[in-house]
């Protein structure tokens, strides 16, 4: 068990860079607006959202070479992109060269989503797999933590903090591909590509204890009856391509990955100084790990869906509270408050279920091309929304932004009382049963 919760944390560690990635941008914000004196729409679609476009390609292409090159040398280029990207990031001297830099660790971040969630969850086991692969999510929790606590310590280095906050990240991303080498390959891939006895040496060192022979064997006849040439998008696979899109698109319509871009923005809107406003930042980090930790701890014991009501019903309190602050002009640190209860909310929420719930929900040979669809449609809204957070704010105001996240968030928790499945403590290949191969889908809590 040992050997599996190391290589977990190893492939997690592309998680770190994800959130570091996505969150040490915030700290450069206004710098390069000024900068480069752009405008509020050319600053958020491409300065700013750049990285997410990237994701994007990453998400939608990122199945490709998670199933034909394997999760774990996928693993090994993410981290050349995110170490290529914080580079030339940090020594360019215009906006587009810029862009084109962020666009490739954004490359990074959205393959990351694919290959990282798929490799722990088919090396871990049935009634550890939540706990495990929601490591990823706190490495990206962790990240997020440390991009803020370095772009506060550095906001005054040098006559342009910006360089050194977007370039400190190639030092995390050399270490994370050194870590990626000593990793083994996926079982279940090493199967799925004919590779039996290499397969079964790995079977054998994750649990000494399994008949691997008979591991093999299940692996093999779930395979069988996934015909070559299928995809997700054929109608026996509806309902986990459904569960997928959804998780998805609430995920991104709490606000989040916005609220995280722009945060220091969000928190001056709110009459903080700047200063203070870097660090309510870091408490968000704080907040979000804690709260994270706390999901990882419950997700294989109160199950994924349990969380994702809790979480709704904090988000849904959260956001309707961020929104009357700024509509009733609350001062001081209520913002800063309500905005933690709503990252608390997002933690042990979202945040701790969707990347372990997509990984779980698909059959072996179209696991990397079902998270591929539900990691599309995560970027997807993750880059149109805060690309358009600058000119909303300044148009319509903060306050009817948040009011509409909250209502998004009811729908949410529709969704997640009468069509989101259990998934806990069952096999793969059991889930891929139940929900497309026999048919046999179930929306209750069993």
């Amino acid at each position: 068990m040992n050997k599996i919760i190391t290589w977990s944390i190893s492939a997690a560690l592309a998680g770190f860079l994800f959130g570091f990635d996505t969150v040490v941008i915030s700290g450069a914000d206004k710098q390069l607006q000024e900068l480069w004196n752009t405008t509020d729409a050319f600053h958020g679609s491409v300065v700013m959202a750049m990285a997410l476009w990237g994701t994007v390609i990453g998400a939608i292409f990122g199945g490709i070479p998670t199933n034909k090159w394997g999760r774990k040398n996928t693993l090994i280029i993410i981290g050349v992109l995110y170490f290529v990207s914080a580079l030339g990031s940090a020594f360019v001297n215009d906006p587009i060269s810029f862009a084109v830099f962020r666009f490739l660790g954004g490359l990074g971040v959205g393959a990351s989503t694919i290959a990282a969630p798929a490799y722990v969850s088919e090396i871990a086991p049935a009634s550890q797999r939540g706990k495990l692969v929601s490591l990823y999510q706190f490495n990206i929790v962790l990240g997020i933590l440390i991009a803020f606590l370095s772009n506060y310590l550095l906001r005054n280095t040098g006559a342009q903090p910006w360089r050194w906050m977007v370039g400190i990240e190639a030092l995390p991303a050399l270490i994370y591909v050194v870590f990626v080498f000593f990793i083994p390959r996926s079982p279940r891939w090493l199967v799925s590509k004919g590779r039996i006895e290499e397969s079964k040496k790995v079977l054998q060192t994750l649990n000494p204890n399994i008949d691997v022979s008979n591991k093999i064997m299940e692996i093999q006849e779930l395979d069988a009856k996934e015909k070559t040439g299928e995809n997700i998008f054929m109608k026996k696979y509806r309902f986990p391509l459904m569960l997928a899109f959804l998780i998805a698109f609430f995920n991104q319509l709490s606000g989040i990955n916005a609220f995280l871009y722009y945060a220091p923005r969000i928190f001056e809107s709110a009459g903080l100084g700047e200063s203070t406003a870097l660090l309510s930042s870091i408490g968000i980090g704080v907040v979000n790990l804690l709260f994270t930790l706390l999901g990882v701890f419950l997700i294989d014991r109160l199950g994924r869906k349990q969380l994702m009501l809790y979480g709704s019903v904090g988000y849904i309190i959260s956001l309707s509270l961020v929104a009357a602050a700024f509509f009733l002009n609350w001062g001081g640190l209520w913002v800063p408050i309500f905005l933690f209860l709503f990252i608390a909310s997002h933690a042990i929420g979202q945040g701790a279920v969707i990347w372990v719930f997509i990984s779980e929900i698909f059959p072996n040979r179209l696991r990397a091309s079902g998270q591929a669809f539900g990691s599309s449609t995560h970027w997807v809204l993750a880059a149109i929304i805060p690309s358009s957070i600058p000119f909303l704010f300044s148009s319509i105001g903060p306050g009817y932004v948040f009011a509409f996240f909250a209502f998004m968030m009811i729908l949410q928790l529709i969704f997640v009382i009468f069509m989101m499945p259990e998934t806990k403590g069952k096999s793969l290949e059991k889930l891929s049963e139940e929900f497309s191969l026999n048919h046999n889908i179930s929306i209750s809590n069993n």
